[in-house]
């Protein structure tokens, strides 16, 4: 792609801003400038130039100066165009913006101005950045997913006006939670700003996940008040504790949706070029009605900017690319050595970045686990689905649940696995809900228990969802200790979701991206002590024993399975559907595992097992 004379976006000088934008297809595109009430109060065209580039130097234009564009040309939906001068359009390299995105009808109604509507970039001038140093975050560390809003809205620690966002995280009694459970680096979900899904507000409801994204380099306001100097600043002192960052990203779609979605920012750029079109309509192998053109350099060019830009300015270690197959997408399907993953690779801010993929999107062949780059990590949905399997008691073979805690060498060749080992995240059910629930309950989400996953390899140990029970609160603590310490004992990388170390619920909801409530808000005050307890004693046996988060594939020689007996695994063990325990031994430790529902007698090393327990033994 032929550079531009200036890089993309504002770029304030002494004497005025550089604006530059790409667009293929627009016949005009107009620089907007805004006072601070809203009202217009200058417009300049800006002049084409090559390659699709658009540029316009405005003197006078200070950093804090609030604008937009405005683009005509085309409009033919059908054929990927929506040019429409009446739409005011955010730019897609905007590195602030001055308010959060609200849905509106109005948005997609052609020939309706939507100035008053749509969040203005701000002309931003960024400090020089500091010294970058290596990733903070190793393969084989225990990753925490969280949500920013949720994670620290109801913290009772955090001071009232940093409650919900980034800037809580640096917040002392929050890395010691942390350090406590032993995380490695948090996974942030999305903080780049978002808008609601049009369906959502006639039911009362928002996006309180943010997986979907307008634009990828401006944080949301209502996360990051303080912009990218607040995440800069919560990212110093995550650092300085050990604590590596990770951010969840949103490549493989906008929150412009479908054909009636709104016109906000790319749709309106230049849509045909990029989105992807099937025909005469979008392509939608994300799922959410558009998908992004990543074979295509200017969207390219866009997601290496963005994630330089959050390397250099704020420290970044690594990023979790969303529905991670379209970013290797093209017409022809999903191609391992696409282009993009060439460019991070050789880039010299992104080479030695923690880079993790979501292996599947909805598109024709999106499941990808085990295919991408080796310099990918991979989140591992059959560890998942294997450890559940096994711990609900169904017939799998005791080599299905050996084989992922292994490292799943049937899946990611090489001497290392590439697995993020996990048995919940933030879509699905939670650990806790696990054991408690058979069947979802997403009534809360206003489509009548229609959304969600309908098979979530799931048990409640009797009755569905809260009971005083002794017996079943008992069985369900004792499973949920089993699922945790399995995790901890898993080799290579492992994630788990903030709030399931002191058993968080969702009350049986799978799918609480609109739930920007209590059912996602973790529940300080209420926690269970007792279990976060059990999980730092977990933290500590894996920390003392590197063999179990090595993530090196192991080989005959470097483990030993054991039956209760004292007699090394055979092969009508591994596939017995009647074998429910077994020990692991590595260097320095020994893990045991017992599914049956009555103890067992290890005989090497001598220990009892409880029913449905895993014991460590040094």
């Amino acid at each position: 792609m032929i550079e531009p004379e200036t890089p993309p976006g504002a770029r304030a000088t002494e004497d005025g801003t550089d604006f530059t934008i790409w667009s293929a297809h627009a016949e005009t595109i107009d620089l907007v400038l805004f006072d601070a009430d809203d009202a217009e109060i200058a417009t300049t065209r800006l002049r084409a130039e090559q390659a699709g580039w658009h540029h316009a130097f405005v003197e006078a234009v200070r950093p804090g100066t609030r604008y937009g564009y405005r683009a005509d040309g085309l409009f033919s939906p059908t054929t990927g165009h929506w040019f429409d001068h009446s739409k005011l359009l955010v730019d897609p390299w905007a590195i602030a913006i001055d308010r959060p995105f609200s849905h509106d009808p109005c948005l997609s109604l052609h020939g309706f101005d939507t100035a008053a509507l749509v969040p203005k970039a701000i002309v931003t001038t960024l400090d020089e950045p500091g010294f970058l140093e290596p990733p903070r975050f190793a393969p084989g560390g225990l990753i925490y997913e969280l949500s920013v809003r949720a994670f620290t809205i109801l913290h009772p620690d955090v001071p009232e006006h940093q409650r919900g966002t980034i800037a809580a995280l640096g917040h002392p009694a929050v890395i010691a939670h942390l350090k406590k459970i032993g995380v490695s680096a948090v996974e942030l979900m999305p903080i780049a700003a978002w808008t609601d899904e049009r369906h959502l507000a006639p039911l009362g409801l928002t996006n309180g996940w943010g997986y979907n994204t307008v634009t990828f380099m401006a944080l949301d306001p209502r996360l990051a008040p303080g912009g990218i100097t607040e995440l800069r600043d919560a990212v110093a002192k995550l650092h300085a504790a050990g604590i590596g960052v990770i951010l969840d990203v949103v490549f493989n779609h906008t929150g412009e949706s479908d054909a009636l979605g709104p016109t906000l920012s790319l749709r309106g750029i230049d849509g045909v070029s990029y989105f992807r079109m099937h025909g005469a309509q979008l392509a939608n192998d994300s799922g959410t009605g558009n998908t992004l053109a990543c074979d295509r350099a200017p969207v390219q060019r866009l997601i290496l900017d963005t994630l330089r830009h959050f390397v250099r300015n704020a420290g970044i270690d690594g990023f979790r690319f969303d529905l991670a197959p379209v970013l290797g997408r093209n017409d022809h399907g999903f191609d391992s050595q696409a282009a993009l993953f060439a460019d991070m690779a050789a880039d010299p801010l992104l080479a030695d970045r923690v880079m993790i993929a979501e292996p599947w999107d909805v598109g024709l062949g999106g499941y990808q686990l085990g295919n991408f780059p080796a310099r990918f990590l991979e989140w591992n949905n059959r560890y998942r689905d294997d450890v559940r399997h096994f711990w609900r008691g169904d017939p799998t073979r005791m080599g299905d649940l050996v084989t992922r805690i292994a490292g799943s060498s049937d899946i990611f060749s090489g001497q290392k696995s590439r697995s993020v080992n996990f048995i919940a995240a933030h879509d699905g059910f939670s650990l806790a809900d696990c054991v408690a629930y058979k069947a979802k309950h997403n009534e809360a989400n206003g489509e009548h228990n229609r959304d969600g996953h309908d098979e979530n390899i799931s048990w409640n140990n009797g009755i569905e969802g809260p009971t005083a029970d002794p017996d079943i609160r008992a069985a369900r603590r004792r499973d949920l200790k089993a699922l945790l310490a399995t995790l901890y004992a898993s080799r290579g990388t492992i994630m788990l979701t903030a709030g399931d170390e002191f058993g968080r619920t969702q009350h049986g909801n799978n799918n609480a991206y609109c739930q920007d409530n209590a059912i996602t808000w973790l529940d300080w005050a209420g926690r269970d002590a007792e279990l976060e307890d059990y999980v730092a004693g977990l933290a500590r046996i894996r920390a003392g024993a590197p063999h179990l988060a090595d993530p090196q594939l192991l080989s005959d020689a470097d483990v030993m399975w054991l039956a209760p007996d004292g007699r090394r695994f055979e092969d009508k063990d591994w596939h017995d559907p009647n074998t429910f325990a077994i020990g692991m031994r590595l260097p320095g430790i020994t893990v045991l595992i017992n599914r049956s529902p009555e103890t067992v007698h290890f005989a090497d090393p001598p220990t009892e097992v409880g029913p449905r327990s895993v014991v460590f033994v040094a």
